[in-house]
């Protein structure tokens, strides 16, 4: 049975920002009489302009020539991690930078935006924490680490595997995760049966080894995201051109799965991807969530009360809903987060059934492109497309719920 907790998917609004426009820089002047002598700023862009080329080619000489001694080990292994990976583009946009003077050592942040071929249109972005050195003749890196969100190579040697419609990149064996890649490139066509062809049409997924790996992939505690078997990173409702949601999947929980449980997840997760440039910060995740779920488990065969275990116990406890989830229902570790997927789930299943399948897809569509949704609620829109308030569209669906212990 597929476990509510690994179906979490991504939560508008608290999003990792993978892409778009990054923070504005800091660029902090020399104090004083140390603002004498040229400024370092350009040699040391100079530099990460060498690094990202030697990294992309891979070119280990090219890469070590720009590394301090007690740093080429450190990077001779972190190019070997990365070999592998297709990138089409790699840079660095220094974010917070001050002048070094007077010093022999001095640290930097800045972007790094890299694009993989066949998946991204424009740079996704890692926040790095950069540490440089004086040498006889300038500046060398002497460290290169995550700001906050760790990169898949930060955490050990990525292996590729191109699927038909997806790209995995993991830590694990190269079986394992050919293995997710047709599991990957099952769930895109399912997808499009649903919301049509007007995404990429492709899936990035992202396993690592373990869930404390998990966590710094998306720069959070491993405490809140125990027994979630997979998260959508993206920028929620960033347009067409941006890059392409990343699915990170958590090898404990995910590797706990059915055959059918990976698959619902991995379709869930899919159909977020498939719906980014339609959701917005306003789009209640009770609609995105349940819309991902109902692509999830659509055509599986499954009972409804296979479906929505917790909640069928509640019902039958006599525990009813009042009204529709909220999206604080949604977050990582919060109680009843089971009971609010289900409740989604249901909801978007309800939507399908008595009006139709693509009456849900015009009002998830509408809702995204409605940014009064924001101030005015969900009612106009609900009759625009259902021809039903959203308070009668309620209680219909909280009789569907009291009905759930009983309903094949």
């Amino acid at each position: 049975m597929l476990s509510r907790r690994g179906a979490l998917l991504l939560a508008v609004g608290g999003l990792a920002q993978l892409s778009g426009p990054g923070p504005r820089q800091t660029v902090r002047p020399p104090v004083g009489d140390a603002a004498a002598g040229p400024p370092v700023r350009p040699e040391i862009e100079a530099l990460l302009a060498r690094r990202a080329g030697a990294l992309r080619s891979p070119d280990q000489a090219a890469l070590l020539a720009g590394v301090a001694p007690e740093a080429r080990a450190a990077q001779q292994e972190a190019l070997a991690r990365c070999r592998g990976i297709p990138f089409a583009e790699l840079s660095y946009r220094l974010t917070d930078f001050s002048e070094p003077r007077g010093v022999d050592r001095f640290t930097a942040t800045a972007d790094l935006g890299y694009r993989l071929h066949g998946i991204d249109n424009h740079p996704a972005l890692l926040g790095r924490t950069l540490e440089f050195v004086r040498v006889d003749d300038g500046w060398l890196l002497a460290g290169d680490r995550p700001t906050e969100a760790a990169a898949l190579w930060d955490l050990g040697a990525v292996r590729v595997v191109h699927g038909s419609r997806s790209l995995v990149l993991g830590l694990a064996a190269t079986a394992d995760l050919a293995k997710t890649a047709v599991i990957a490139d099952q769930a895109v066509p399912a997808v499009e049966e649903v919301w049509g062809d007007g995404w990429a049409g492709q899936l990035l997924l992202e396993i690592p080894q373990t869930e404390d790996q998990f966590a710094r992939l998306l720069g959070v505690s491993a405490v809140d995201y125990q027994g979630i078997a997979a998260v959508t990173t993206a920028a929620a409702g960033a347009p067409h051109g941006t890059a392409a949601d990343r699915v990170l999947l958590n090898p404990d929980a995910y590797a706990g799965l059915s055959d059918l449980g990976r698959r619902v997840v991995t379709t869930h997760e899919a159909t977020h991807v498939a719906t980014r440039a339609d959701t917005r910060p306003w789009t209640p995740l009770w609609l995105s969530e349940g819309v991902a779920d109902y692509t999830g488990y659509r055509g599986n065969g499954r009972t409804a009360r296979q479906i929505a275990p917790e909640l069928a116990n509640d019902v039958e406890a006599g525990r009813l809903p009042s009204a529709l989830p909220l999206d604080a229902d949604f977050a990582a570790g919060s109680a009843g987060i089971a009971q609010a997927y289900e409740l989604a789930w249901m909801a978007c299943d309800m939507i399908a059934r008595q009006w139709g399948e693509q009456r849900l897809v015009a009002l998830y569509r509408a809702v995204g492109a409605t940014e009064s949704v924001r101030t005015q609620g969900l009612d106009g829109l609900f009759r625009a497309q259902l021809g039903t308030g959203l308070d009668e569209f309620t209680r219909q669906w909280i009789s569907e719920v009291r009905r759930l212990p009983t309903r094949p």
